[in-house]
Order: C-alpha cells, then structure tokens, then sequence
C-alpha cells in the first residue's frame, strides 16, 4: 500500500495526521468500530451506552495484546485517563477523549465507566473511537514511536522511516468490526507501507502491480479509471484556508481575513486544486460520516470582490507603499503561506494561484511547500511563524473541531490558528448539552459563527478515489485494514 508521506511518530494519542491514523488503523483497536455506511458496530466493545456525561462499555473476551496478555477494563481507562489529562499534551484530548474525564476500569465485570466533567453530545462515539494502547506501551510510549502496542490485527516488523514500514497479520486476531472472522479466506499476511510522495509514481507501481493499494488525488487517477480498477471514494475536506489569529500578526484582524478571502476566486481555486473534480464545501465536517449534515458554508463566506478587498484594506490602515506593497505603520503585508507536499501537484498551482491573487492585493505572499511532518511540527505544534495555510482538517463530528477552534493553543492545546469567538464558544456550549442529532441545529449555528468571522475559509471537497490492484477493500475514515482481501 502506497502512503503519500511519512506517518512519523506512530504512536496513535499524539498525532494529528490522517496518514498516521490509516497506519495506526493497522496496529491498534477502538472501543467501536464504524462501517462503511457510518453506523456504529462493535471493536474492543461489544455494547455500549452513555448521555452526554457518562458512558459505558462492555469489553469483549479474548481480545489479547501483542505479547498475548488479555486486554483488561483497567488498561482501558488508563487510556482514557491519560488523554483526558491536559497535562499529558495528547493531540486527541478534545477530539476523541473530552478534557478532565475519569475512566474507572472493573476488571472483573469486563466493563469501563466514564464520566466528563462538562457535556459531550456524542461522547458515546467520540471516546469510543480512540486507538487503545496496551499496558506496556502505556508504560514505555517510546516503544510506539516506530513500533506498536496494541489489540489491532498487524504488528510492526520493520520500520525504515521515509522509506517503507512492514506489518505481519497476528494469527490470533479474532476481534474485528462487527461480525469479523478470522478463517476467511483473502486476509493479507504482510502489509507493506512503502512511503511514494510522487503519485505519478504510485500510479505506475499499482498499474504494474507492485503497489496492490494507492490514493491517487491528482490527474493520474484519470488514467487508473480508465483501466476500470478496482477503487472506493472518500470525499473529504481539501480547500480549507487557515489564518493564523495570533495577537500582533495581520491575520488577526478581521478586516485583513476578509480582504484577502475576497481577493480569491474560490471557485476557481478549487477546481485547480482538485484538477476539476471537486464539490462546494457545505460543512466542516465531511459529508456522510456523522448524524449532522447541515449546509453551514453556502452563503456565508465573502464573495470574490478584488475591489471591496483593496477598499477594506485601505481602510483598516494598510497602504499601497514601494512596489504596490502595502504597509500600515512601516510594516510591510508580507505572509508566510504553507500548504502539504502530499496532497498533489494540484496544490502547489493553488498555492501560486492563491500568491498571485494575493499580489494584486498589494500582499507579500512567501509559500512555504512542506511535508506532514513539517506541518505538524510548524504549525500544529506552533514552533514556526506562519499566516496562512491550505490545511484540510477531516472530522467526522462538529464536536471533534472544538479543540481545534477554541480554547488553548500550542503547545499545551489543539487550537493552533489562536481562533477566540465567543458566538462559537456559547453554540458549541449549547449543542453539547443535547445528545446526538438533536443537537444539529446548534452545531450548525457554531460553524456559521467560524464564517461569520473569518475564522476558517472552507471552499472546496475532493473526492479521492484508493485504488486497488490484486486486491478489494472498504472504506472506514480511510482504508479499513481488516477488510482487506487479496485476490487469486
């Protein structure tokens, strides 16, 4: 199987990247597993319940970790617990696991209870997608840095960063999604990731068949469907653009975001970096996964008005200087832009697009082409300078962007564009109270509060096909390892 990048630290409760989630997807377990259609059916549960405050789950028997000791209630929670700990610095904490969560673990009834300090309206499914790590790694975590502990159906055997990652099936693995069996016919032995950031060269790995898995994005995938392969679409968020809100930088006014938001044709943005084949963004969330699915995007983003944008610059202070580049206090409009490597060529003519339109501006746009590692590194861990960014954050529920849109940044919080909106804070507030779909119309209000103030900009889906050759598979928030089957 083809990855765009390198997945970096493996270790499943500090990563952000939804390359390292595809591999940690081979090597560890979640309390509930969701098939293709979204619903939920079982993992390392086999029931469960739960409000907004509580939960509830009943452990199957027989799951075992890799050095074959069972997987206990206690292991559990402590997973639990070590997330919902903000001192920990989990990058799920927020996301999975709801700050300040007590787990309790009865060993003996097989059962884990938790409770959340402030109400979670899907915290039922929330806590029961995270990856559980086994007693040792919990221990060590430095052995999940290139390694791994946990329930999941394969075990790293060789990990050569930026080159390729080796896993072999445990026989004894007996515990999938649902109704899984282990004496089915198909089931892959060895998997091996090998890293291929250029998709012209997936593609021709697949097509002579030394790749049997690869997600092509970019203009190859034309060529690969007209071979009639085998192949799932994941439609996911692509065109997201990010200011940084950081007090003392121009991204932080209002008036600046919403200039250079309408200085951008978006709909021609986003048929370049889709090649043609993308869909208006009509949520933050993407589309089909979850119980919401209101159109929180159409008309509440500043439509393309180069005019209206130079005006509102000019007015909140930033004049034409030397060169056509404004300036507001001596200070030049100059930006720093990243956008991923991995997401295909399409991007980085986005990017120039993008620095083009900003131009006109009167902006001084410098792009800054990097990796996931990079981008993790830069700005979900605030350890670089940057104003704006082409960053596609892939959620399935309106719960899961609360860390990211409010609250503490890096390094002790998820919200690294230092988001503060107050009409946000009070709907997220609001909805969190009511359990599962009920809420909607309030998470929907949240997400329009985000456009009203420019906080995010989402403009674009991509549908990208994963092809398969030699082998069929499902889909499950990426490629679900245990659906896997080679073919004769």
């Amino acid at each position: 199987m083809a990855l765009g990048s390198d997945p970096g630290n493996l270790d499943p409760q500090f990563t952000s990247l939804s390359i390292t989630k595809q591999v940690d997807a081979f090597l560890y377990d979640s309390l509930i597993n969701l098939d293709q259609n979204g619903q939920q059916v079982a993992g390392l549960a086999e029931k469960w319940e739960g409000t907004t405050t509580t939960a509830k789950y009943t452990l199957r028997k027989g799951v075992t970790c890799l050095d074959g000791s069972p997987l206990t209630a206690t292991t559990v929670a402590e997973n639990l617990n070590f997330v919902g700990n903000p001192a920990n610095k989990s990058t799920r904490i927020g996301v999975f696991v709801p700050a300040g969560v007590k787990a309790v673990g009865d060993d003996a009834a097989g059962t884990v209870t938790v409770t959340a300090p402030a109400p979670d309206a899907f915290l039922v499914r929330n806590i029961g997608g995270l990856h559980i790590v086994c007693a040792k790694g919990m221990k060590d975590r430095s052995l999940l840095k290139q390694g791994s502990d946990g329930t999941g159906m394969y075990k790293v055997a060789e990990a050569v960063p930026g080159d390729h990652y080796t896993l072999t099936r445990r026989k004894d693995y007996a515990w999938g999604p649902g109704d899984f069996k282990a004496d089915q016919p198909g089931l892959a032995d060895k998997v091996v990731l090998k890293v291929v950031a250029n998709e012209t060269t997936a593609a021709n790995l697949l097509i002579s068949g030394q790749v049997n898995i690869a997600a092509i994005s970019g203009p190859d995938k034309q060529r690969l469907q007209a071979q009639q392969l085998f192949n799932r679409s994941a439609g996911t968020p692509l065109g997201e653009l990010w200011f940084n809100q950081k007090p003392g930088l121009p991204t932080a006014d209002l008036a600046v975001r919403k200039a250079l938001t309408q200085a951008l044709d978006l709909t021609q943005l986003g048929k370049v970096i889709t090649a043609g084949t993308g869909k208006p963004t009509t949520s933050f969330v993407v589309p089909g996964t979850g119980p919401c699915n209101d159109d929180t995007v159409t008309g509440n983003i500043p439509g393309h008005d180069l005019d209206a944008a130079k005006a509102a610059l000019d007015a909140a202070g930033w004049k034409a200087g030397a060169g056509g580049i404004r300036e507001k206090g001596g200070t030049k409009l100059s930006l720093v832009f990243y956008y991923l490597t991995n997401l295909g060529p399409t991007i980085q003519s986005g990017a120039e697009l993008l620095q083009k339109a900003w131009g006109e501006l009167g902006v001084d746009v410098s792009l800054k082409a990097v990796s996931t590692a990079e981008i993790s590194t830069v700005v979900l861990a605030g350890q670089g300078t940057w104003h704006a960014g082409l960053i596609p954050l892939t959620v399935n529920l309106p719960s899961q962007l609360v860390s990211f849109m409010s609250g503490t940044g890096p390094p002790n919080g998820g919200n690294f564009a230092s988001i503060k909106n107050p009409a946000y804070d009070a709907a997220v507030a609001k909805a969190s109270k009511i359990a599962g779909s009920d809420g909607c119309a309030d998470w929907a209000t949240a997400e329009r509060a985000l456009l009203k103030e420019v906080n995010v900009v989402p403009f674009v889906n991509s549908t990208v096909p994963i092809f398969a050759k030699g082998a069929t598979f499902e889909l499950s928030d990426g490629v679900a390892p245990q659906t896997i089957r080679m073919l004769g």
